[in-house]
């Protein structure tokens, strides 16, 4: 069931988004050739515990860091480690989620490190622009699919590709609710989209195909090609005009 939120639960929400916020700047400046992935997630859970929150992926169904973080050809679900060290030209995605006063929030973004291909570039570029669209059509009389048909449709215009095996998700009390937020599909079907209504939207755009893989670890998933791919996310919500980005720094 699509619960939607009272104007209490968006304010706690909005001020968990922002806590989300604060910290992803502050670890996207730390993102420089020879920080270990480890040293990241570190500075993620002092920061998130600092500011009142908890680190709503630690521990969640055993998962063993406060964020994800996946490089290159990770798309998501990467395991913060000592031995990981970041280099010049690859990109980073950070993950992070919050949980304030009762309520989550979750955001993603893709970073590179020094300077990276045109190709990658232009990668990130259309991932970004993905979230952007899909954001816009989260409005009160769309359906939940007008999301997910714009974010494909731009991707695919971009000869890139979504990733299908993974998806976004409503939010709230729990960090994942209904409706999954697929980044796929034809326009026009699922639920109508209400004020109230919250969702983590997330496109995961690869350079090659859509296939992904699960690492021998049952976390980190990488491309199947072993191409680049990126992801960005954030906690969204419907209301009357434009949508609420709760993790968006204000």
């Amino acid at each position: 069931m699509i619960r939607r939120k009272t104007q209490r639960e968006i304010d706690v929400m909005f001020l968990a988004g922002q806590i989300v916020a604060k910290v992803l700047k502050v670890l996207q400046e730390m993102v420089v050739p020879g920080i270990s992935t480890f040293d990241l997630d570190q500075k993620a859970e002092e920061l998130i515990r600092n500011l009142g929150a908890r680190p709503a992926f630690k521990g969640y169904n055993g998962f063993p860091g406060s964020i994800c973080i996946s490089i290159n050809e990770e798309v998501i679900h990467g395991i913060p480690k000592k031995s990981v060290k970041i280099k010049e030209g690859d990109i980073v995605k950070i993950d992070i989620g919050a949980e304030y006063n009762g309520y989550y929030a979750d955001s993603a973004t893709t970073i590179p490190v020094g300077k990276v291909s045109p190709e990658v570039e232009n990668l990130l570029e259309v991932g970004r622009k993905a979230l952007e669209i899909g954001i816009s059509n989260a409005k009160p009389g769309n359906h939940l699919s007008d999301i997910s048909h714009s974010i494909e449709s731009f991707v695919l215009a971009h000869n890139m590709s979504v990733v299908k095996s993974f998806v976004g998700h409503g939010i709230g009390r729990e960090l994942h609710e209904e409706p999954q937020v697929p980044n796929y599909g034809p326009p026009g079907t699922g639920p109508i989209l209400e004020p109230g209504i919250a969702l983590a939207i997330e496109p995961m755009v690869n350079l090659g195909k859509e296939d992904v893989v699960i690492l021998k670890d049952g976390w980190t998933v990488i491309t199947r090609d072993k191409k680049p791919s990126c992801h960005f996310e954030h906690t969204v919500i419907v209301q009357d005009g434009e949508p609420l980005i709760t993790t968006r720094l204000k």
